[in-house]
């Protein structure tokens, strides 16, 4: 079925059908509703290549992946593509080799001009992060997947890290633990910051001096939980209880107990960032893992949809989300006794 034909049986010029299918912003929610649901129901597809001609668009989301991308890229970009299914839209994902905003600035420029994307993901901001202010000079749409504190308008999802790791060291502050290790990421971006704000606070409430040598940062590595959690053992007094801000580093400081004879769950206790993974589950560790849970596929699938939103007229300065983190007690955090503190 062509556009003419189907514009005729619904009623409707084929111009006004044109721009609901594509999103045009002054087409009301209403008439667009009506467009889709008759599309639907009469088997109407739009000939993309006619649509990407006539509004100028690409087709497609941009992602920048590095190459030491994490194991939560895989969950956020299924997320994504839960969304897009059905939309005629693509995602490209451009490689890039180390975490160095310098080498992103340029390849957000390259793709700006190429114009091979119509929008794009912001991954793991900093305060005052030079990529929003590049993108919305160049007039590209995106939405950040975290926060910045810059002056720039700009659209975002983000979780309470803060909040996520505060409730987790008062959990362990509760049960007694004095030496409360934090296992955070890379420095200086804004979650990093925030999570460390959480834990700093929680100690300061209870009258506890924070030690810099309970607090690490870096990628979310089992080799990263591992050298920092065997290290932090060997301290006397040693920590009896670790936060760790994912599953990954906490796997790490699960195997840095076991080279000392120590139990997770009786002389460690240990409470992780979870972003529930199908492949790697909190409930099947052993033993199993107490975590703040956080859905990153549904992330995925929900800064998506926020962007294609934003592709269809909506302000971006009014895309703001702070999604709640749930804190799920199991059999890592227990109450410290005297002899774990020695």
């Amino acid at each position: 079925m062509k556009l003419k034909e189907f514009a005729q049986q619904i009623g409707l010029s084929p111009t006004t059908v044109s721009r609901a299918l594509s999103g045009y912003p002054e087409v009301n929610e209403a008439t667009r509703t009506r467009v889709l649901q008759e599309a639907a129901r009469l088997g109407y597809r739009p000939n993309i290549n006619a649509v990407r001609l006539a509004t100028g668009r690409a087709g497609a989301i941009g992602v920048v992946m590095t190459k030491t991308g994490d194991y939560q890229f895989s969950e956020f970009m299924s997320g994504m593509a839960d969304r897009l299914s059905g939309e005629d839209i693509d995602m490209l994902i451009t490689p890039m080799a180390e975490h160095d905003t310098g080498d992103e600035i340029q390849l957000y420029r390259r793709l700006a001009e190429s114009r091979r994307v119509d929008a794009v993901v912001i991954h793991s901001p900093r305060p005052r992060d030079p990529r929003i202010a590049l993108l919305s000079q160049l007039k590209l749409p995106f939405i950040v997947h975290g926060r910045s504190s810059t002056e720039v308008p700009h659209a975002w999802l983000d979780i309470d890290n803060e909040g996520a790791i505060r409730r987790s060291t008062e959990h362990l502050l509760d049960l007694g633990h004095r030496r409360i290790a934090l296992l955070n990421g890379r420095e200086g971006l804004t979650f990093t910051l925030h999570r460390l704000a959480g834990y700093t606070e929680a100690l300061r409430d209870r009258g506890i001096d924070f030690d810099p040598k309970l607090v690490t940062h870096g990628d979310f590595t089992d080799e990263i939980g591992f050298h920092f959690a065997r290290a932090a053992l060997e301290q006397r007094p040693r920590p009896t209880a670790f936060v760790a801000g994912s599953m990954m580093t906490a796997l790490g400081v699960y195997r840095a107990a076991r080279t000392r004879n120590l139990i997770i769950g009786q002389d460690i206790s240990v409470i992780a960032h979870d972003d529930v993974f199908p492949y790697l589950t909190a409930e099947n560790m052993t033993p199993s893992l107490s975590t703040t849970r956080s859905s990153i596929r549904a992330a995925g699938s929900r800064i998506t949809d926020l962007l294609l939103q934003i592709l269809a007229g909506r302000e971006a300065s009014d895309v703001r989300e702070l999604w709640p983190v749930e804190l799920i007690l199991r059999e890592t955090s227990r109450p410290v006794s005297r002899e774990q503190s020695t």
